[in-house]
């Protein structure tokens, strides 16, 4: 039988899917952003080997996209946009949508990530070290992420990205718990081992083989 964290992975991908993501495109859309400059249509041709029109088709289906006053990609996931999620790598202070962000792009960067979020309801600070292939420090020991299941949305960021939070502990939440009723909240380690397949999903389009997690 699948894990509890399994299950809760294959009902953000029944709920999120890829209708928000292109595969073809994120990737190298993350990977250029990472770099910590605006990314021009340009730079995601040559990247992806498409045409600039297929470019902007593409981000038609990317509604959440944020750019600057040129046009620009500035934020997707990943964005120069300051947020509460500080994700320092290779040199550059970015920041993410949400906790879970944090916790799965250093797999799809190949990069080691530091972080820094504040515990949503009492601002402690929550501080992460993420490699690509587990959570190598954290503290306090304690945190934990929170968790939704929207139904479709329209924007993932709104009803998905905007209620996943980094709380210093399972205390911390209960009051934010009480209040976002089918929410639920994670150890760290966990939400780590839940983005895991969920990130296949969203990369790829391949419904991710059951973990063991």
């Amino acid at each position: 039988m699948n894990s509890p964290i399994q299950q809760l992975a294959d009902r953000l991908n029944d709920t999120l899917g890829t209708a928000h993501t292109q595969p073809w495109l994120w990737p190298s859309l993350l990977r250029l952003l990472a770099h910590g400059e605006p990314v021009t249509l340009d730079q995601l041709a040559t990247a992806t080997g498409r045409s600039a029109e297929e470019i902007r088709h593409a981000l038609q289906a990317m509604p959440d996209t944020e750019y600057d006053e040129h046009g620009r990609i500035i934020g997707s996931g990943i964005t120069l946009k300051p947020t509460p999620h500080r994700f320092e790598t290779g040199g550059a202070t970015l920041y993410t949508w949400c906790a879970l962000d944090t916790l799965i792009f250093p797999a799809v960067l190949g990069r080691t990530a530091q972080v820094t979020s504040p515990c949503h309801t009492s601002g402690t600070p929550v501080r992460l070290t993420v490699e690509p292939d587990r959570v190598a420090h954290l503290d306090p020991a304690t945190a934990v992420v929170s968790v939704v299941t929207p139904d479709a949305p329209d924007s993932i960021r709104t009803a998905f990205c905007n209620q996943v939070h980094f709380f210093a502990s399972a205390d911390a939440a209960r009051g934010w718990l009480d209040t976002h009723p089918g929410a639920t909240v994670l150890p760290v380690v966990d939400a780590y081992a839940l983005g895991r397949p969920l990130t296949q999903q969203l990369l790829t389009g391949d419904t991710p083989p059951s973990c063991s997690c």
